[in-house]
């Protein structure tokens, strides 16, 4: 269940300017849609990204329920081949940039968290591949325009504050003709029930910070992508989560996965943590098997696009 809770992630710089009346506004130059917010409050959403996703052991997350093969088929979707230019945004600890190198393409993990770099570094010199390893926000990719043939995610930018500005962004580091592959869970299911119920835990997110499950709606991405000449397609696919027990699956998330980690410090020091262990394990209760496992689809949106 990679990158999941309420609490945002993926923070950025944008540009910066001084406004007549003193207060520091961010002046969106390449994204004309952006919202203005001030520099502190984008400072303090992309410091708080960095310390909620060191906590934990996100890569031992992902091997427990599989997911590094979410981004694998998405490389194998979109045909990547040897000597391609390929960026993964928000790459996590390699999600999608490991097969991406596997294939022969020459491969660059952009992602705002030096411990998820560290990971993604150990999983790559483990598998034998060369990848530039960038530290870089998915707001702000420190990249050319039209550097990319493909641009990748899987369930890594849907977690940026501003999601229009990050689809803008994605469509700037595309080349003509470059193709596109961003994996994101959906907000139905057990996922979407998931997602809110930890929500509850954690404080709430400024105004300017969109929800990431909106990239999981299909319409809402159509309308993020308008004018940025990238044509899409999308597709639904599933994967399915497996943990022995109950018990095995609430572990998973709070030993491991940031936000979730967050969210269970917090509820024991305010004497919350026995209703969120409560409402977890009543969660996965109802996708208890007969052998006792917790066993469910995971649902997620395949998108895929090409850049005019």
């Amino acid at each position: 269940m990679a990158r999941s809770g309420h609490t945002p992630s993926r923070r950025g710089w944008p540009a910066q300017a001084k406004p007549s009346g003193g207060a520091s506004l961010t002046l969106p130059l390449r994204h004309p849609r952006a919202r203005r917010v001030s520099v502190q409050e984008v400072a303090d959403v992309k410091d708080a990204a960095r310390s909620v996703w060191a906590l934990g052991d996100y890569d031992a997350m992902m091997r427990a329920e599989g997911l590094y093969e979410v981004g694998a088929r998405l490389v194998r979707r979109l045909g990547v081949a040897a000597g391609e230019r390929v960026v993964d945004v928000a790459c996590g600890t390699g999600n999608a940039t490991l097969p991406a190198a596997q294939a022969g393409a020459r491969v660059t993990g952009v992602d705002l968290s030096p411990a998820m770099l560290e990971g993604a570094r150990t999983r790559a010199e483990r598998a034998g591949v060369a990848v530039e390893w960038v530290e870089g926000d998915a707001e702000d990719l420190p990249l050319p325009d039209g550097h990319a043939d493909v641009v990748l995610s899987t369930f890594g930018c849907m977690f940026a504050p501003r999601h229009e500005v990050v689809a803008d962004e994605l469509a700037r580091v595309l080349a003509p003709g470059g193709r596109i592959g961003l994996c994101a869970w959906t907000p139905d299911g057990v996922f979407g029930d998931f997602f809110r119920t930890v929500a509850g835990y954690l404080p709430p997110d400024p105004e300017f910070v969109d929800p990431p499950l909106g990239w999981g709606d299909e319409g809402r991405v159509a309308e993020l992508f308008e004018g940025t000449d990238v044509t899409l397609g999308f597709a639904r696919e599933t994967w399915e989560i497996a943990h022995p027990s109950v018990e095995a699956a609430v572990a998973c998330y709070v030993d491991n996965l940031g936000p979730v980690v967050q969210a269970r410090t917090l509820a024991e020091a305010d004497g919350r943590w026995p209703a969120l262990q409560a409402e977890l394990s009543e969660l996965f209760a109802a996708q208890t098997a007969d052998d006792g496992r917790v066993v469910f689809p995971a649902e997620y949106v395949v998108i895929t696009g090409q850049r005019r």
